[in-house]
């Protein structure tokens, strides 16, 4: 199979204007955040500008994949794998003051140009070789809003990753902002006559089960600690990088449907200073990830409908990516990020997170993408092969609606307390680079249970 990949943007040099507005996808929902410097309330330096901190951007070459062969696979998601290991490596040696930009971004560079070259040859076996790829080994090192909080370098220390992060691991205050400081943004396309207005929803709980890891099946297969931050999961309960889609097909649940899909997200944590079960662990405190990992208060799971008409049933094994995990120096291109408050949900922040009022709760809400190709299970940068819907809520051509997986997260956070999404160690716990990740393991019958209730307007639990 061939899928198209696209460019993405790169952010400028202080990373600090991710975008004043973006229209998401996903059923049409619009969601316009301020400028990242808006209601900044950092401590400033002497000079009056913002604190800054150094972090490593890097081509993505996962993303740029346009299609790679099935005898390929295993090498290829190997060296995807060494490249984010390469990258977090150079990160935590940049952060501690180990060694000077210049010298970590050449042998940085020498390493991915290795990796990627291996990828190539094993892409080259069976198809044409990927010549673009050459080029994407370069990395730079660009400046940040620094975690200006007095307490940053003690939670580093305390969860024991002082080493690796010097205590700069972000976010920093200005990436939060008051809730009632924004505008409300939320908009939808009005309903066609045809429109399927029904829902389908699972539950499957909140994780009371313990189900973590720091793996991405979808992204990197067979690799431990592929994400490098610690995934939430509910529904299937056997869903770690190992996963086959035989292997998940046999697995319990926590859905109480018999949902066997897999539902996963990063956690979201308290930087409260305190040391969680990961501190010394590959995916927590090795990957910069500190603090007490909050419990979602309530998960909803549930497929909506399409505006325009009716949907088809998804296919099984699925795999459906939202958002992007480094969106912060990939730039936006497939950002999705959605941050609001109980009582506010009219107001969604994509490159902030909210401070909610008292007796209001933090939401993530993950809008998946609707529109299939009507072919592919999966494509080679797990985006292709599905879309967004049109402003009108219509498909791009060549997709078909399905069903709109939406999850909505919440959690009880006291008012000023300091919050960080999961990440990357160089994507900083930016609130642009929360996504969630989705593999369909609903067997048929209940797949169509869920096309029926959706495409006949009734609401099913």
């Amino acid at each position: 199979m061939s899928e198209k990949g696209h460019k993405r943007p790169r952010l400028t040099n202080k990373l600090l204007a991710v975008v004043s507005a973006l229209v998401l996808g996903g059923g049409g929902v619009a969601v316009v955040a301020g400028s990242a410097n808006a209601g900044q309330e950092g401590r400033l330096d002497s000079a009056g500008a913002a604190q800054v901190t150094d972090t490593i951007d890097c081509p993505d070459v996962g993303d740029r994949l346009t299609s790679v062969p099935d005898q390929a696979r295993a090498e290829v998601d190997e060296g995807l794998g060494d490249l984010d290991v390469q990258v977090a490596d150079a990160y935590r040696r940049l952060a501690a003051g180990e060694a000077r930009g210049e010298e970590l971004m050449g042998g940085l560079k020498q390493q991915r140009e290795q990796t990627i070259g291996r990828m190539s040859d094993a892409i080259a076996r069976s198809a044409a070789r990927p010549e673009e790829l050459k080029d994407l080994s370069g990395c730079e090192v660009k400046q940040a809003a620094a975690e200006d909080d007095a307490g940053a370098g003690a939670q580093a220390a305390d969860a024991g990753a002082a080493r690796s992060t010097g205590g700069k691991g972000g976010p920093a205050r200005s990436d939060f902002v008051a809730i009632g400081k924004v505008r409300p943004n939320v908009r939808t396309p009005a309903a066609s006559a045809g429109a399927s207005t029904g829902s389908f929803s699972s539950q499957c709980g909140r994780n009371e089960n313990g189900h973590f890891n720091p793996d991405n099946v979808i992204v990197a297969p067979g690799v431990s600690n592929g994400a490098h931050h610690m995934h939430d999961y509910v529904g299937n309960e056997s869903t770690d990088a190992f996963s086959t889609n035989d292997s998940l097909a046999a697995s319990g649940t926590t859905c109480g449907n018999g949902d066997l899909s897999s539902y996963y997200w990063p956690v979201l944590r308290l930087r409260d200073g305190k040391a969680e079960r990961d501190a010394q662990a590959p995916g927590g405190g090795q990957d910069a990830n500190v603090g007490t990992i909050l419990r979602p208060k309530q998960v909803s799971i549930t497929f909506k409908g399409s505006p325009a008409g009716k949907v088809k049933a998804m296919p099984r094994f699925l795999r459906i990516i939202t958002g992007d995990a480094k969106a912060f120096t990939n730039g936006t291109a497939n950002a999705n990020a959605s941050w609001s408050c109980t009582g506010f949900e009219n107001r969604q922040l994509k490159d902030k997170y909210p401070i909610c009022p008292k007796g209001s709760d933090v939401v993530r809400t993950f809008t998946f993408q609707s529109c299939w190709d009507g072919r592919n299970t999966d494509s080679a940068n797990h985006r292709t092969h599905v879309a967004f819907a049109n402003r009108d809520g219509r498909c791009p051509r060549g997709f078909s609606a399905i069903p709109q997986l939406v999850q909505r997260i919440t959690y009880g956070v006291a008012p000023g307390a300091r919050f960080a999404v999961d990440s990357f160690p160089e994507q900083l716990h930016k609130p642009v680079t929360d996504h969630g990740d989705f593999i369909n393991v609903m067997n048929n019958g209940l797949m169509n249970t869920a096309v029926d209730c959706i495409n006949r307007g009734r609401t099913c639990r």
